[in-house]
């Protein structure tokens, strides 16, 4: 039994040899097929890298600054609170962490920044309009009457756009979310993200990865500092009010003195008036007095939540060019024709001897 299991298995391998000798006989025999299949897949890589745009890449890195109050400031927020009053503290903290490069991803920021206006050859347009040329997306509605006049105008707002609108930017959003738009933070312990646009047009490149930038930046600073920024607002209208209400109490005590000048010493009630107005300005001296020092606290609050990123390096001409090389193309269409033609001539040839 052992004997015809080896010789069993000595058959199998031979045969496994002879039919591997048989096709590549055969695949040598249509050795012409298999050349002419490389050189027109190699040509086709040379026509694919000359007709491929290059691609450029802008990238931007920038520090984000997080500071905590605390200290002498952290003593007068304490302070304040003990009179009812909260002007600001750690706001903003859902974006901290990976939740920051988030952000710039997201569907809302992005949006925004493509319908915001950008200057191209002195003529104003919107970062959606110039995306659409760029991939000459015009060319391909010529035949769709309603995406023959649809236009991005810059300055308008969501609510005016139609269902087809929505449906363009969501496509643009999807591409440029699919690896055209990157954003990485290298190491959690470290503050510093970069931000990375690439396509086919250097400017937009640029352009759109800078404007990206601010509009997360303005919504970031407006967000994180929204609470310091509406008890400071508060603050400034208390105080307000308070200081014309000693300026009318401060006017009656000169009003009621001038109606007891000379008074008979022995008529002390028609002194009441100006007694009362002399105690309401002391009260609304001692209020405003507070309110002086609490408004001045929420401005150095809001003042040190405010500088929250840092940029540290902008795209600068020329960007980074990635281009489909022509011995790549070569290399590539050469060796994908002539896998293909060997796979189809195999296949064929086990077909037929079926």
């Amino acid at each position: 039994m052992d004997d015809r299991s080896i010789k069993n298995d000595e058959i199998s391998l031979k045969d496994l040899i002879e039919k591997g000798k048989e096709y590549f006989d055969y695949l040598y025999s249509q050795w012409k097929i298999i050349a002419l299949a490389v050189i027109i897949g190699a040509c086709s890589g040379i026509a694919y890298s000359l007709i491929k745009k290059p691609v450029y890449t802008a990238t931007l890195s920038f520090a984000l600054e997080d500071e905590k109050v605390g200290g002498g400031l952290g003593g007068a927020l304490g302070l304040a609170s003990t009179f009812g009053l909260d002007v600001g503290g750690n706001g903003g903290s859902i974006f901290t962490g990976s939740n920051l490069p988030e952000l710039f991803k997201s569907r809302s920021m992005v949006e925004k920044t493509l319908l915001s206006p950008v200057n191209i050859n002195g003529k104003v347009i919107s970062f959606a309009e110039m995306y659409i040329q760029n991939n000459e997306w015009r060319k391909q509605w010529g035949k769709e009457p309603k995406l023959e006049n649809i236009q991005f105008s810059p300055g308008k707002t969501r609510e005016e756009f139609t269902r087809v609108h929505d449906s363009i930017l969501g496509s643009i959003y999807e591409n440029l979310s699919k690896g055209e738009l990157s954003v990485s933070q290298k190491d959690k312990k470290i503050s510093i993200i970069t931000m990375e646009v690439s396509s086919t047009n250097e400017l937009f490149s640029k352009k759109f990865c800078e404007a990206l930038a601010k509009q997360v930046g303005k919504f970031y600073i407006d967000t994180k500092s929204k609470k310091a920024r509406l008890n400071m607002n508060i603050l400034e209208r208390q105080t307000d009010s308070i200081r014309g209400e000693l300026n009318e109490s401060i006017t009656g005590v000169a009003v009621a003195n001038d109606n007891t000048f000379n008074l008979n010493p022995a008529l002390n009630v028609r002194r009441a008036p100006s007694l009362r107005r002399q105690v309401d300005v002391q009260a609304n001296t001692a209020i405003l007095t507070e309110l002086v020092k609490q408004s001045e606290l929420a401005k150095v609050t809001l003042r040190k939540e405010t500088p929250l990123i840092q940029v540290i390096d902008e795209p600068v001409f020329p960007l980074k060019k990635e281009r489909f090389g022509k011995i790549k193309g070569i290399v590539l269409g050469g060796f994908l024709a002539g896998f293909l033609i060997v796979l189809f001539l195999i296949v064929r040839k086990i077909f037929r001897a079926l």
